[in-house]
């Protein structure tokens, strides 16, 4: 019995499985048992985060290959098969996802009023597909679950959605993300047939021509940008964080933006050393727009989610700096940035959710004076306002530290413009907060007030222990990728 069910307790599939296994259970139980189906939910979301820690403890810091390695027959072809494995730079981004689930599946206890077991299991398939998506070495797989995760999030946006535009933003997220991802589609069969196989490892051997390189570059390139976002094509993703629910941008914030920076890190940098080496000037001038830009923009934004959702763009851009300096502290500097983004962006969201479940709004204006009437709140706001500007002794200070250092190695230029970034992300994280927290009460907007509750101040404090502990010591992270790190700048030739 034990050797039936060992692929399932001990290999990355059972990881995989888990969350679509307790999606099937809820499928079947009635509407009407909602206190079994949010007990199930739960539960099998904790299961599975438990589960990907035991990943953590077992991995080997000292390899740069892939580990718990997985290959199964999937199409009658050689060298088409389901191929999954984490090494060093994934296996993070498989913890987050995991560790993020749970949250989803508490706030929308309260906050989801119809539909609640579709809620849970469009959740459980948005965890499970990008699992697959960072578990994925072979570059097939990738694209069908980077594409498949489109559709939970889609139906979360339309269907439990905030607002009448909600329709509007699910297909402008959806369409956006699609079109671009054809091209790198058009890539990946241009691969296969030039080499007959889709395996990264294999690829990594390959010698693609320049010309060959950046032709294939430019088709990813078109894919990742969109998911990052990159100036120009960020305009779905503060719609979409405007219109989802709360725990729509929780996901959308915390994992989805993360799938176009662990593209380029994946696939696009160690494939085409040539291409990126080349097109290094290109992203570096897109980024340090995309920072300045979004972040003035961000100063001018009236609606608490709009300001997130900016801000994310600013941050996501420096990580793409961070990774295209293409040495070891700033592509892991990257990666730590990413990780902190995750529970930081995620945490600040709920924040802006309890306000506009409690007041109906998410309009700055409105607010004012919470310091006296949600003393709770106002002290877990601003320590995740601080952490989103880079504050020592929080993650986000580490990752965008070793980012600066590694981009002044490269260009020095490039990295005073994106410090400037920094200061501009102080103002306009300040800025809300001092509005909403500080100056005049205003009861004519807001008559009842209430502070958090106890699920919700549970529900802050895994994230706020998570940023300490990154940000007081972050080399237990970096341990786990170093190797990695070092593997692919010494495969790309960059240093």
């Amino acid at each position: 019995m034990l050797q039936v069910l060992a692929p399932f307790y001990s290999n990355l599939s059972g990881l995989i499985l888990l969350p679509l296994l307790g999606s099937l259970i809820i499928l079947v139980i009635p509407n009407s048992r909602v206190r079994l189906i949010q007990g199930i939910a739960i539960w099998t979301s904790l299961i599975t985060f438990l589960y990907s820690l035991s990943f953590w403890i077992r991995f080997e810091n000292d390899t740069a290959k892939f580990q718990f390695v997985e290959t199964i027959r999937w199409l009658p072809y050689p060298n088409i098969n389901f191929y999954i494995g984490i090494d060093g730079i994934s296996l993070f981004f498989v913890i987050l996802t995991t560790f993020l689930t749970p949250i989803c599946i508490l706030v929308g206890f309260y906050s989801v009023e119809s539909y609640k077991k579709e809620y849970m299991i469009a959740f459980f398939i948005c965890e499970s597909f990008p699992i697959a998506v960072f578990c994925s070495p072979d570059l097939l797989i990738f694209y069908v679950f980077f594409e498949s995760v489109l559709i939970p999030m889609f139906i979360i946006i339309g269907v439990w959605g905030s607002r009448q535009r909600k329709i509007k933003a699910a297909y402008q997220f959806f369409l956006y993300t699609l079109m671009g991802s054809l091209f790198m589609l058009l890539a990946i069969l241009s691969i296969f047939f030039q080499t007959g196989t889709t395996d990264l490892q294999i690829l990594l051997t390959t010698e693609f021509s320049e010309r060959r390189q950046i032709l294939l570059w430019i088709a990813f390139f078109a894919s990742f940008s969109v998911k990052v976002p990159m100036v120009p094509v960020h305009i779905w993703l503060p719609e979409a964080h405007v219109e989802a629910p709360t725990a729509g941008s929780v996901i959308l914030a915390g994992i989805l933006l993360k799938l176009g920076t662990y593209g380029f890190l994946r696939f696009s940098i160690p494939m085409f050393p040539e291409a990126t080496l080349y097109f290094t000037p290109f992203i570096y001038a897109l980024s340090v727009i995309a920072i300045i830009y979004t972040s003035l923009t961000t100063i001018r934004q009236i609606d608490l989610k709009k300001i997130i959702a900016y801000s994310s763009v600013a941050h996501m851009n420096f990580v793409t700096i961070g990774m295209f300096s293409l040495n070891i502290q700033g592509i892991e500097g990257s990666i730590l940035l990413m990780l902190s983004h995750g529970p930081v962006s995620s945490a600040l969201f709920l924040c802006v959710g309890a306000l506009y479940d409690r007041h109906k709004t998410r309009i700055v204006k409105y607010y004012g004076g919470l310091v006296s009437t949600m003393p709770i709140f106002s002290t877990i706001f601003p320590f995740f306002t601080l952490a989103n500007m880079s504050l020592p002794g929080t993650s986000s200070f580490i990752g965008e530290f070793l980012i600066l250092v590694g981009a002044f190695q490269r260009n020095s230029l490039v990295a005073a413009l994106a410090a400037l970034g920094m200061i501009l992300g102080a103002a306009y994280s300040l800025w809300p907060y001092n509005r909403v927290v500080f100056g005049n009460f205003k009861p004519n907007f807001l008559p009842k007030f209430s502070d958090l509750n106890r699920r919700e101040v549970m529900i802050f404090l895994p994230f706020i222990a998570g940023v300490i502990r990154m940000g007081v010591y972050p080399d237990v992270f970096l341990e786990c990728m170093h190797t990695s790190v070092s593997n692919l700048v010494q495969h790309g030739r960059f240093d």
